[in-house]
Order: structure tokens, then C-alpha cells, then sequence
């Protein structure tokens, strides 16, 4: 089914809408909060959380990209279950490590996932992504958005993990930089 007809049935409050959505995005976004939480009940959790939100925003909110609409909902539910069952000081899990990485160039005296929340640093933080070359990009969003393990990221690209790492702390020194001269940090 196409994204402008599960659209329509979430504004016509048919039931259809979730296990249409769960159909075409359910394993995406199974693969997004898994990636944040590892535990299969919690991505559940997070999976009933995300139908619910996606039930009371559409209507009124029509997203343009509804695969995007869904996904960034699953990563900010997932997030948000994520910081109530960890403190981020004393966690060295995937999230815990990405987190930790950006934190160097977004800083700010409140942590750094509400930071990264701000209007200003989202807007310069896609301006940035527009700079990178399609595979800097993939490679950021993969680590970064999806929070991926390095080890992942590297084969499935077809790079050694050590290229990455390089790869990723440039492209950090580069945001960093793009932030600082917007005076956003």
C-alpha cells in the first residue's frame, strides 16, 4: 500500500492504518529502536508506543515523508525509554558511546540529547549533512541517527573498522567546526 493511502486511513481513524503501517515499516522500525534499546520487549513497548503516537498525530499533522515520519518517532520514543532506564555517565552501551562521541562537538551544560533537540543545531546539523558526499552522509547517519555499532557500519560498507573510525572523527572535527562558526556551540 502506498504511503498516501495508509495516510488516509490513519485520517479516517481506520484500525487498518496500524496493520498497514506495521506491514510496510514494522521491521524498519523494529531495526531503529532495537538499535537504541537491545531488548525485544522494549522494542515492542516501543513499537505499541510509536502506533499510539502515530494514531493521535495524523490527523492533525499529514507527514510529506511518511517513511521518515514514522522512523524519527520510533527513535525519539526508543530515546526517551532508553534515558529512563540509564544514565548516560555511567553507560558504555552503543547509545551511550554515539552520544558521547557528538557530545564533543555540540556542547553545552544541559545533556547532550536535549542539546541536539534545539531548532538552531537541528537546522545547522542539516545544512552539514547537505555539505557531506552521499557516502560521508550514509556513514554519519548510520552511526549517528541509526546508532549503529562500528563494527556493523564498516561491513556493511566494505571498510576496514579503522577507516571508519578516522573517517567519523573528521567528519566530527568538520561539524564541530560548522557549529562553531554559526556560534551554536
Amino acid at each position: 500500500m502506498e504511503d498516501e493511502a495508509i495516510i488516509r486511513l490513519y485520517q479516517n481513524r481506520s484500525e487498518a492504518a496500524i496493520a498497514e503501517t506495521e506491514l510496510k515499516y514494522g521491521s524498519y522500525c523494529r531495526k531503529i529502536a532495537d538499535g537504541i534499546l537491545g531488548d525485544r520487549g522494549e522494542v515492542e513497548e516501543c513499537m505499541n508506543d510509536l502506533f499510539m503516537s502515530l494514531w493521535n498525530s495524523i490527523p492533525p499533522v499529514v507527514p510529506r515523508i511518511f517513511r521518515a515520519f514514522a522512523a524519527k518517532i520510533t527513535r525519539n520514543l526508543a530515546l526517551k525509554m532508553y534515558e529512563k532506564k540509564k544514565t548516560l555517565k555511567r553507560d558504555h552501551s552503543q547509545v551511550g558511546q554515539t552520544i558521547e562521541e557528538l557530545a564533543e562537538c555540540i556542547a553545552s551544560g544541559e545533556n547532550t540529547q536535549t542539546h541536539i533537540e534545539h531548532k538552531e543545531v537541528i537546522a545547522a546539523l542539516n545544512e552539514f549533512l547537505g555539505t557531506l558526499d552521499e557516502k560521508k552522509c550514509r556513514l554519519f547517519m548510520q552511526r549517528y541517527f541509526y546508532m549503529k555499532p562500528i563494527k556493523d557500519i564498516a561491513e556493511e560498507n566494505g571498510i576496514s573498522a579503522g577507516s571508519l573510525k578516522t573517517l567519523l572523527c573528521r567528519t566530527r572535527a568538520d561539524l564541530r567546526k560548522f557549529i562553531e562558526e554559526r556560534d551554536l556551540y
